[in-house]
């Protein structure tokens, strides 16, 4: 703008200083009417001769300034064309869009050659190098998103292509504001020129004038007043511009033909020229101020969900907000409540509710406005609202409002909610695009907020899991006893060796006897876990296979409760399989066979990950619950991430478990501790990462609180005990907090509750993968954690990904090698879902005589330990015959041990799964394995 009112300044000062010349001919005018006649006609032709190409330069710079702001608004046009297309969620791309975003980039390139052969200027012809190379990469990424966008409509653009679109599109503005700015300055700089053209006229003029001023005077007389009035028309009209907002440019109107004609009509089209531009500049200014407050709105929105706790709490929060945030005096908010058959929409909370009977509670899907904005799915929006409608009221009056919104709440396509909001004037489109976005978002909180309220219902059903197991915890404690015992007595032999030297001999036979027989306990203990793992997993294979083929209802002849009891029942079989997987994992760590994997921890997502596992605990004990970060501490530090939240874990869910009321707190601290070097000689000050789990809760006894952290050991041991479980919970936590560099403290009151404070060593190193030593003989092999059974999460499952897997699956023929009757039904059944034919062997050796019967046989599913002829022995002679030297053979055991993958694989075997057998697993590996061989 700066720039244009000097353009305005100057041409004012041009006519106003042209002014002089009509004094210099009224004194010069009558003695040289002769000359003046002669340098008149030579000087008009100098001046027609200027003011034509004058005319030419400005016609075309008007040309190039029109064709600079085309560029302007073209470039504009096919970024808010693409980002509309980009942001709408429908099905196909609007074809109308798509049309308009071609013609632009159409009409933009025709521009941009307009453009190169009237401005030769270098800096321009630069510009407009560098700005084609950036439509043209604008317009293949746009083409890029709009194909994604046709062949996928769901799928979401990441973050680094959208800021690549946002770079380039902003860039493309700047280099065309630069092109419009280049040719106004082409104007102005030709302005000047004409300037300094007229005034070496006007001074050749004056110096004539002055020899033939009296001669003249008469014939300039008549030429002042004509030209004084066109003179002073122009200058009116460029003051009045000059002092204008270039909203409404004055226009210069002279009916004469001549220089000043011509001028006055290059002048007005400027004039248009810049009204078009301010006017755009304004409405670009208005759209950004516009989407800036709708995005600050949101995020305020957004700000109240991380203090939600429950359904009620949202409600409140939510009404109380967003009515006045979108200049509304009234709001409701309606929860869906009941069951398929009985769905009816409650009143949670209010906004300015007067109350009384005619205001409703509830109502029917399908009942009123309400109803019926639930059962269509849609929004209403209400304007000319009768008077008796509704009144909204305060201490001075009352009043109806004249506009309603009654918005849907929608999850998956599932009402969860109606808002209803109403205004007494009425609301802007920018109003109702802000319900509209918080809309989108409220569905997935609230779904959220019903899970973890459901999820809370199921971890107090699996409590009663783990009295199931307490037999065969107890069987494993009378062995660790007896081994205890055993040491106990080989010390004892050996104190008595060194009294006696004469039963040295003896002494030594009885400790090698005894290493012998611990050794082989040790082993026994080894097979006993290893078998225990395979007839525990065995049937759970089969009951997680049928509960999982249950709740995918493929012939959804299941109710909704039907497939909450299924569900209860897979998850079920998943908490006893994790049951199983720490006994196990206690032998991991006493066996010195646990790996310990460091990388970079971030407190922040730890302390986040912490709080959402238990906030829904301590919402259903109605205990406050709160973790504490220390602020001076560095927000990062390596360690074995799961193993430490399998500490805090155990420790949390103890302290939640003995805490009726109070609260319970994570407090995460930089501290100095005491520490014994190396080999114990004295101690060393080492700074620490100390985790302290604090609870109000019962409290231990002192001279109890060493037992604890023994395998099986609780402070209340006896079989009438008020809280249950295995006691390996401690045991665990401690051998994993000394594997991790640490150890654990207690302090704890009866009556007072209890302390668990876990030291980390402050660790600033590469991640590694830390190998711990064995401690004693091996004693008992790991489990393979290949993978793990989340019940409370449900997998999702993409249409398309089905149909693919089932093209490739659909009338293949498999065998499956298995002695456990309930596999073979679990899997059968799965499979025959997938339209696949299904051979059957209970052993090696019948599978060897199933393959020579069908030898198109496309895959096998080989269980490992079998009677007669095991699964290893079986592949092996599989391999052997030429004809299926090449079969996919996926091997299936229950004895999930550390080495049983690379075993299986040594024998032949094409791939591995453990038992149970999760079947998404499964029918990948086999979907990898039969287009492989089908290549």
């Amino acid at each position: 703008m700066i720039k244009i009112e000097k353009i305005f300044t100057s041409l004012s000062y041009l006519w106003g200083g042209s002014m002089k010349f009509r004094t210099k001919l009224y004194t010069s005018i009558g003695s040289l009417l002769l000359f003046i006649t002669i340098i008149v006609v030579i000087l008009m032709n100098m001046l027609e001769q200027s003011t034509v190409k004058m005319n030419v330069v400005i016609s075309e710079l008007n040309e190039r300034i029109e064709i600079a702001s085309t560029i302007k608004e073209e470039t504009s046009l096919i970024s808010g064309v693409l980002n509309t297309m980009l942001r709408d969620r429908g099905e196909t791309i609007n074809l109308d869009l798509l049309n308009a975003w071609e013609n632009s980039n159409s009409n933009l390139q025709v521009a941009i050659d307009a453009l190169e052969k009237r401005d030769t200027q270098e800096k321009s012809q630069e510009l407009i190098g560098k700005f084609r190379i950036l439509h043209e990469s604008y317009r293949n990424l746009g083409q890029q998103a709009l194909l994604e966008r046709k062949i996928n409509p769901n799928a979401e653009l990441t973050p680094a292509f959208l800021t690549d679109l946002e770079r380039f599109s902003q860039r493309m503005d700047q280099m065309a504001e630069l092109l419009h700015g280049l040719q106004e300055q082409g104007m102005k700089n030709e302005l000047l020129r004409s300037k300094d053209t007229y005034n070496w006229a006007v001074e050749n003029i004056y110096i004539y004038l002055v020899i033939g001023l009296i001669i003249g005077i008469s014939f300039t007389i008549w030429i002042i007043r004509s030209t004084s009035r066109n003179l002073h028309k122009v200058t009116d009209v460029m003051k009045q511009a000059a002092a204008s907002d270039f909203d409404t440019l004055p226009r210069i109107e002279i009916t004469t033909k001549g220089e000043l004609s011509e001028i006055a009509v290059a002048f007005n089209k400027m004039a248009q020229a810049l009204e078009k531009h301010s006017k755009m500049e304004k409405h670009v200014k208005e759209e950004a101020e516009e989407l800036s407050w709708l995005n600050g709105q949101i995020a305020k929105i957004a700000t109240l969900y991380p203090e939600v706790e429950n359904v009620q709490m949202l409600a409140q929060l939510l009404i109380t907000k967003l009515v006045p945030m979108v200049g509304a005096s009234y709001g409701v908010f309606y929860l869906k409540e009941g069951n398929k058959n009985d769905e009816y929409l409650t009143r949670m909370s209010s906004f300015a509710s007067m109350g009384g009977e005619q205001e409703r509670k509830q109502f029917r899907i399908g009942e009123g406005l309400i109803g019926q904005c639930a059962l269509l799915k849609r929004p209403i929006h209400l304007n000319q609202v009768p008077d008796d409608y509704l009144k909204i009221g305060s201490g001075l009056g009352e009043a109806s409002p004249k506009t309603i919104m009654i918005l849907p709440v929608l999850f998956e396509d599932q009402v969860l909610a109606v808002i209803e909001i109403a205004s007494f004037e009425t609301l802007t489109p920018i109003q109702i695009k802000l319900l509209e976005k918080v809309n989108d978002n409220l569905g997935i909180k609230i779904n959220t907020i019903i899970n973890h309220m459901k999820v809370e219902q199921l971890l107090q059903e699996s409590q009663a899991l783990t009295e199931e197991l307490q037999s065969q915890s107890e069987e494993l404690q009378m062995q660790q006893e007896e081994l205890r015992t055993t040491n106990e007595k080989l010390e004892e032999q050996y104190e008595a060796s060194k009294q006696k030297n004469f039963e040295i001999q003896e002494v030594s036979a009885a400790l090698e006897e005894k290493a012998q027989q611990l050794e082989l306990s040790s082993k026994y203990k080894s097979e006993f876990l290893a078998n225990m793992s395979h007839e525990l997993r065995t049937p759970l294979n089969s009951l997680l296979i049928l509960a999982q083929i249950l709740f995918e209802n493929g012939e959804g002849n299941l109710t909704s409760k039907q497939q909450e009891y299924i569900k209860t029942i897979y998850s079920s079989g998943n908490d006893l399989l994790n049951l199983i997987n720490d006994i196990l994992d206690l032998a991991k760590v006493e066996s010195g066979k646990l790996d310990v994997i460091s990388k970079e921890v971030e407190l922040n997502q730890l302390r986040d990950f912490i709080y959402r596992q238990f906030a829904p605990i301590a919402n259903q004990k109605k205990v406050h619950f709160s973790i504490e970060l220390d602020k001076a501490l560095p927000m990062t530090f390596f360690t074995d991430e799961q193993r430490l939240q399998q500490i805090l874990k155990n420790l949390l869910a103890n302290a939640f478990k003995f805490t009726v009321s109070g609260g319970v707190s994570l407090q995460i601290r930089g501290v100095m501790k005491n520490i014994s070097g190396n080999g114990g000689e004295g101690k060393r000050l080492e700074r620490m990462f100390a985790f302290s789990v604090k609870d109000t809760g019962i409290g231990i006894e002192e001279e109890k609180q060493g037992t604890i952290f023994e395998a099986f050991k609780q402070a209340d041991g006896t079989t009438s005990r008020k809280y249950g479980g295995t006691g390996l919970g401690l045991s665990i936590c401690r051998e994993l907090a000394q594997l991790l560099g640490g150890f654990i403290e207690v302090s704890s009151e009866i009556g007072k509750g209890s302390t668990f404070t876990l030291y980390l060593p402050n660790r600033q190193m590469n991640n590694e993968i830390v190998k711990m030593p064995t401690a004693r003989t091996e004693a008992v092999v790991s489990l393979e954690e290949n993978y793990l059974l989340n019940s409370d999460v449900q997998v999702l499952k993409e249409e398309p990904m089905i149909n693919h897997r089932k093209s490739i699956l659909k009338n293949k023929k498999i065998l499956i090698v298995d002695d456990d009757i309930r596999n073979v039904y679990a899997l059968t059944i799965a499979l025959e879902n997938h339209d696949m034919e299904i051979l059957v062997a209970e052993n090696g050796r019948e599978a060897l005589e199933v393959l020579k019967e069908h030898h198109n046989t496309d895959l096998i599913l080989m269980d490992i330990m079998m009677p007669e002829m095991d699964g290893f022995e079986a592949i092996q002679h599989i391999r052997k015959i030429r004809l299926f030297e090449t079969i996919p053979i996926i091997a299936l055991t229950a004895k999930a041990m550390k080495h049983s993958k690379e075993e299986c694989l040594e024998a032949g075997a094409t791939d591995y799964i453990s038992k149970p057998i999760n079947l998404d697993q499964l029918f990948s590996l086999m979907q990898v394995w039969l287009f492989t061989k089908e290549e």
